[in-house]
């Protein structure tokens, strides 16, 4: 949470950290913190005490809501995918695309998207029929271990949930795959070392933080059937909802020289006059 709150106040304070780039980490951000906000407490009452009591309707919000992050998450990395490959591939059209209106655009559309799409996914939860046990052997309500309980058939959601996996999470993958592609064919024809490393660099952190956000989710939704092994189901999950949004403000402010000089200013109280460099200095 202070991680995340932190890349959001440094990008609203900071006239330096307007660029596209970072607007959609601030939107990354806020992601991560409704993750964080809808699992982590439950989860932290289960590990206090054991057991956590939660009614019907609160297990079926918490779920839309995983499910709506995640979505959204997927839309916000491959827009933040697309705006690497602008801002190296096609640097001298950057500005002229991604204008002022355009990336909160592209951002708006990404948290409409995930919320509808786990609007179908709930629409057919509240369907089913659930008269067996009222035990989730899971650390909050997830799908896997919710269809489990449930006494009707299943296949209509589990086919939905591949669907929706497929056609969206899969093709958006293929998307930032393409687009790293691109950026690597154009970093290549670079012929200077250290030009190529800095390009690298810009894109490197969101590229660590695609690798393991896709691998996990790929792996828990694909085929979400009762056959499925919960074990796995819950470390899967732990990645994804407590690991990853801990790890994605690490990664980018450690590895990002804007975002650390902006927290320098801050929290060190750095005299500007000290950074002031000659005319004609590199």
């Amino acid at each position: 949470m202070f991680g995340n709150l932190l890349i959001i106040g440094l990008v609203s304070s900071t006239s330096q950290l307007q660029s596209p780039m970072y607007i959609f980490l601030t939107h990354l951000s806020l992601c991560d913190i409704l993750i964080s906000t809808n699992v982590g407490p439950n989860t932290l009452r289960v590990i206090a005490s054991r057991t956590c009591y939660i009614s019907a309707l609160s297990c079926d919000i918490q779920l839309y809501f995983f499910g709506a992050s995640a979505l959204i998450e997927c839309a916000l990395l491959s827009v933040m995918s697309y705006d690497r490959y602008l801002a190296i591939c096609n640097p001298l059209h950057y500005a002229a695309i991604m204008n002022h209106t355009l990336p909160h655009s592209l951002a708006m559309t990404s948290w409409l998207a995930g919320f509808l799409l786990a609007m179908i996914t709930e629409i057919l939860i509240f369907q089913l029929d659930f008269c067996g046990p009222n035990i989730i052997d899971h650390f909050f309500c997830d799908l896997a271990p919710l269809l489990q309980l449930s006494c009707s058939d299943t296949k209509s959601v589990e086919v939905q949930v591949s669907i929706t996996v497929m056609t969206t999470v899969f093709t958006q993958l293929l998307f930032v795959i393409g687009t790293y592609i691109c950026i690597f064919s154009s970093i290549l024809q670079i012929s200077s070392t250290g030009s190529r490393q800095k390009v690298f660099s810009t894109c490197s952190s969101h590229l660590m933080v695609v690798s393991t956000y896709y691998g996990t989710l790929i792996a828990l939704y694909v085929a979400p059937s009762r056959g499925y092994s919960l074990n796995l189901n819950k470390m899967l999950s732990l990645l994804n909802t407590i690991v990853t949004p801990l790890c994605n403000p690490i990664i980018y402010s450690l590895r990002n020289k804007e975002i650390k000089d902006a927290i320098s200013k801050i929290f060190f109280l750095k005299n500007p006059s000290r950074d002031q460099r000659k005319p004609g200095t590199g």
